[in-house]
């Protein structure tokens, strides 16, 4: 899970000496949330929707619309920018940038090469993606969350009473978050069992693990189904 796998490209970027009437137009154009900001040709900042926010003559003063704009056309971009940026490179781990982006309250940030060159740019919105590719929630099936013992064969025994009801894993994650000691969670994506057959497939898994839940999601917007809730 690498950066310049999930990576934004090619990068909305602006110069610091473009108005912040300029950069408000890119934000709402790409529906973006922040802009790097370059000069010559290297990133020198970037400029956020709630900088701009900040910055930008409101509309609610007793201005006219014409001065309003005016103004904002003579407030460059580079007088506003954050310099200090947060950066990472294309080889860091997507989970690493999301700890980032949550210990620095930001939504984003620039990928640079080791010499300082833009390649792109990491946002919140990527990592969604990611974590959708990683559940599966994008396709029809199951996710398949039970506690077990960290013990050595303790999934495959879970495995096999899902193979047993047909199913097919297709992902697992695990996670030793809000257990007792000595066990861990796991999340599996489930293909190609039959809904007539889940209650089997639960049933079977209790001989093997804690059942936390069952989730049947369909792809397409339909609210999830909980077949069973141990939590």
């Amino acid at each position: 899970m690498l950066v310049k796998n999930w990576m934004s490209k090619p990068v909305i970027t602006i110069q610091a000496t473009d108005m912040i009437k300029k950069a408000n137009d890119l934000l709402k154009q790409h529906k973006i949330r922040s802009i790097p900001v370059m000069s010559d040709n290297k990133l020198v900042g970037i400029v956020t929707d709630r900088d701009l926010k900040q910055a930008s003559v409101s509309q609610s003063t007793s201005l006219e619309a014409p001065e309003v704009a005016y103004l904002n056309n003579r407030i460059p971009v580079g007088s506003l920018m954050t310099e200090d940026v947060v950066t990472v490179l294309p080889n860091t781990n997507v989970v690493e940038v999301a700890k980032i982006l949550l210990e620095k309250k930001i939504s984003g940030t620039p990928v640079v090469d080791e010499s300082g060159n833009l390649l792109g740019i990491i946002t919140q919105g990527d990592i969604f993606k990611l974590l959708i590719s990683l559940t599966g929630f994008e396709t029809k099936g199951l996710q398949v969350a039970v506690q077990i013992s960290t013990a050595t064969g303790t999934v495959k025994e879970v495995a096999n009473a899902i193979r047993e009801v047909g199913g097919r894993i297709n992902s697992l994650l695990t996670s030793y978050e809000d257990v007792p000691e000595g066990y861990r969670n796991a999340f599996l994506k489930v293909y190609d069992v039959e809904e007539s057959r889940i209650n089997e497939m639960i049933e079977l898994l209790k001989t093997k693990s804690s059942v936390r839940y069952v989730l049947e999601y369909y792809g397409d917007g339909r609210p999830s189904k909980m077949w069973t809730l141990n939590i």
